[in-house]
């Protein structure tokens, strides 16, 4: 139940798609370990049946393998959470959590991702934002204008950043992430 539960908050974030799920270590390893699947991100939960989901992220990483994780869990103590993070894990959001907050999780490790591909050296601000988040326009609330949140600015983005070939009209935008075309208009003028 759960497992459908992130599968159907992923499908409500453009550009995202689940390419399966496991209940199991065995699963989850096998999936990992099958060159058909392109695997770019793990969204993992500690507590798999009669596993331990964390015994994941040390089979990745002697594996070499480059798949993000973000742990997804009830378990909210302090030695997990710091196994985690020692293992690389680049999110943890403990049950139960709402929607605004696992799509947060997701838009900040596609704004990293898309940062980390678009440079071959870095500028200082460019690994503050890697390593503190956020995006320096939609961070600063202050400077946008009236009526214009920074989760709206930031699902404009990101749609924009998912459909960089395509040409677009206010109106279309508008549908893909669900604004409506004042607010649309807006926001592009």
């Amino acid at each position: 139940m759960v497992a459908e539960l992130n599968r159907a908050y992923v499908s409500q974030i453009p550009g995202f798609s689940c390419c399966g799920s496991a209940s199991t270590l065995k699963q989850a390893r096998e999936m990992v370990g099958n060159p058909e699947l392109k695997i770019d991100l793990i969204l993992l939960d500690v507590y798999m049946q009669q596993d331990n989901g964390l015994d994941l992220l040390p089979t990745l990483r002697e594996a070499g393998k480059t798949i993000d994780v973000i742990v997804i869990s009830s378990a909210a103590d302090a030695a997990t959470i710091q196994k985690s993070m020692h293992y690389g894990v680049v999110d943890y959001l403990i049950k139960p959590f709402q929607f605004p907050r696992f799509e947060e999780a997701l838009t900040n490790w596609r704004e990293k991702k898309n940062l980390m591909g678009t440079h071959k050296y870095y500028e200082q601000a460019d690994v503050d934002r890697l390593l503190h988040g956020g995006s320096p326009v939609v961070a600063d609330a202050k400077r946008l204008p009236k009526g214009l949140t920074p989760q709206t600015l930031r699902t404009i983005c990101q749609w924009i950043d998912t459909h960089p070939t395509e040409e677009f009209s206010t109106d279309e935008l508008a549908a893909a992430v669900n604004i409506s075309r004042v607010s649309c208009l807006f926001i592009t003028a």
